[in-house]
């Protein structure tokens, strides 16, 4: 049986963008509407406390979207160290923030383990995002491995639509 890190998925991007900045925007709910999920999504957040045992319940809208579907999702934060680190569990959610299974792909694990590292460099932040199932059965270590492609897709778009949106905050806000 293959392991959580075995199958793990790791990004690696340069923002530029200081540190301190880069984890703001990736913490707090403000900023986490306007660039969270897939590049063809907006976000409604329902619920957020970002620190450690807090919760972010979110549900994403698809756009221009010729079957429009509302998907919704939720994070458990696990340890914040600001600004060099954050770790939570994400998964899919119902409209009360309970984990479900995702209904397009039920052998999707249940729940992600993600840990975020930032480094600053030279005023730009090296941002590497480490993903692993948790508690998964060896179909689900299977999906989530066999998915890498399409997951690097999807957090490309997405950390696009991010570096756009800190572009038009400028240096200016942690």
């Amino acid at each position: 049986m293959a392991t959580a890190d075995e199958v793990g998925l790791t990004i690696r991007r340069v923002f530029d963008a200081p540190r301190e900045q880069v984890f703001t925007t990736m913490t707090d709910p403000d900023h986490l509407q306007r660039w969270w999920g897939p590049k063809e999504c907006t976000i409604t957040v329902v619920q957020a406390d970002v620190r450690p045992g807090g919760i972010f319940h979110y549900c994403m809208h698809a756009r221009d979207s010729m079957a429009p579907m509302d998907v919704w999702g939720r994070f458990d934060f696990r340890d914040i160290e600001a600004p060099n680190r954050f770790a939570f569990v994400n998964g899919f959610a119902d409209e009360q923030g309970n984990r479900i299974r995702y209904p397009l792909l039920p052998m999707w694990p249940l729940e992600v383990l993600n840990t975020v590292t930032l480094e600053e460099d030279d005023g730009k932040t090296v941002f590497t995002l480490h993903s692993v199932p948790v508690n998964a059965s060896e179909a689900e270590y299977a999906i989530f491995f066999a998915s890498h492609a399409s997951m690097q897709g999807g957090f490309d778009g997405m950390y696009d639509v991010y570096e756009e949106y800190l572009e038009t905050l400028g240096a200016s806000t942690p």
